[in-house]
């Protein structure tokens, strides 16, 4: 984010800490008339990150070269806000003066504007026309809004407000998403399978993955159903909506529901594959002569919608402990899958519970693609990587 020197500056620490409630990473730039207007202190402190002004920096009377290449090839997205009318018109001309001109003539992402300046200043022919330079070049010019001015005039050139320069950034960048009006339905968790009233048959699924999966799909701008048997967890975005159930015959039921119009069905879930033929409506006592519990297999969800597919892109997961690359491509064939994630119980700080795990992606007819012991959210990215490569209606 890039500050120049305009009274609207004052502003932008809420703009900062707005993007950072987002889940953004935000580093600041700022020439060196902003300065005027907020403190760099300030933005360091609601950004976490040292924020810079020029392109040496002292240190114990070293000078110290502020990377603006380095700046600029890390940043998504670039925002400059606000953008005066002296800073408009450097970059539409390339002119370097600062710090903030250069990370953005280095910039190699999509980059924004959000003008501000006096009505008189704002409809000048000239500024006028560097705005749409800059329009030509690619670059996004925020709307202005109107209102009280610094002037004491009532008219067009305020900055956008930071929860407007938000949503339509936001509004923006959805645009571009390669999930975008696509339905994803992800399943996440174990399923819990009841003897009696306080006991079940389950196992240790913690359900980070699908909830890692979850994530990254509505981040690619999918509509994300996420069905989850119990878990700690919680999740809130906007693209999400949280379906939670107990049982498998609850998952599969919620799963048939939702696959009908799905562009991506995951099942991640770790659904136990028996239940109890009968389960005791008052807790079973020691000593009863109980001894046995008689098991039904649960549905085998994969399968049904493996059977039923049209136009989805199925993927399903296999957690293994022997012979894993061939139970794996078993399953991929037999139950008409798209796609299969292999887990083995033999990576040591994968699978169940943990933040990391390591997978092996694989497709009818293609190599598997292995990876490397990762995080979870990493592994997320991974997947949706191969989903996006091979299935060419989401792209």
């Amino acid at each position: 984010m890039g500050i120049s020197g305009g009274i609207a500056a004052y502003k932008t620490p809420t703009l900062v800490r707005a993007f950072i409630k987002q889940g953004a990473e935000v580093r600041v730039i700022m020439t060196p008339s902003s300065k005027d207007f907020v403190t760099p202190l300030s933005l360091a402190t609601v950004s976490q990150n040292p924020v810079f002004s020029s392109f040496i920096s002292e240190d114990q009377d070293n000078p110290l070269w502020n990377n603006h290449v380095e700046m600029a090839l890390w940043a998504d997205y670039m925002l400059i806000a606000p953008a005066t009318s002296n800073t408009l018109s450097s970059m539409a001309q390339a002119c370097c003066t600062n710090l903030v001109l250069a990370a953005y003539l280095s910039s190699q992402c999509k980059v924004f504007v959000a003008p501000a300046m006096d009505l008189d200043m704002y409809s000048h022919p000239a500024n006028q026309k560097n705005l749409e330079t800059l329009s030509d070049y690619g670059v996004v010019v925020l709307p202005t809004e109107e209102g009280f001015l610094a002037s004491g005039l009532l008219g067009k050139g305020r900055m956008m407000e930071p929860e407007s320069i938000i949503a339509f950034m936001e509004k923006d960048i959805y645009k571009t998403l390669p999930l975008k009006n696509k339905k994803v339905v992800i399943t996440a968790g174990p399923t819990q399978e009841a003897i009696d009233p306080v006991r079940f048959i389950g196992n240790n699924s913690s359900g980070k993955m699908g909830f890692e999966l979850a994530k990254r799909a509505a981040d690619l701008g999918a509509e994300v159903i996420l069905i989850s048997g119990p878990t700690n967890l919680s999740i809130k975005h906007v693209n999400i909506k949280l379906e939670q159930v107990v049982t498998a015959d609850q998952m599969f039921e919620s799963s048939k529901k939702h696959y009908v119009d799905a562009s991506v069905f995951i099942a991640s879930a770790a659904v136990a594959d028996f239940k109890p033929d009968n389960n005791a409506t008052q807790k079973i006592k020691k000593g009863t002569g109980f001894d046995q519990i008689n098991l039904l297999p649960t549905p085998d969800i994969l399968a049904y919608l493996g059977k039923i597919k049209k136009d989805q892109f199925l993927v399903g997961f296999a957690l293994e402990t022997e012979n894993e690359l061939e139970n794996a491509k078993g399953k991929l064939e037999s139950k008409n899958l798209d796609a299969i994630i292999l887990n083995s119980l033999n990576d040591e700080q994968a699978g169940f519970g943990g933040n990391q795990n390591k997978i092996t992606y694989l497709q009818p007819n293609v190599n598997p693609i292995s990876f490397e012991l990762k995080t979870k959210q990493e592994v997320a990215v991974d997947v949706f990587d191969q989903i996006l490569l091979k299935y060419e209606k989401l792209s």
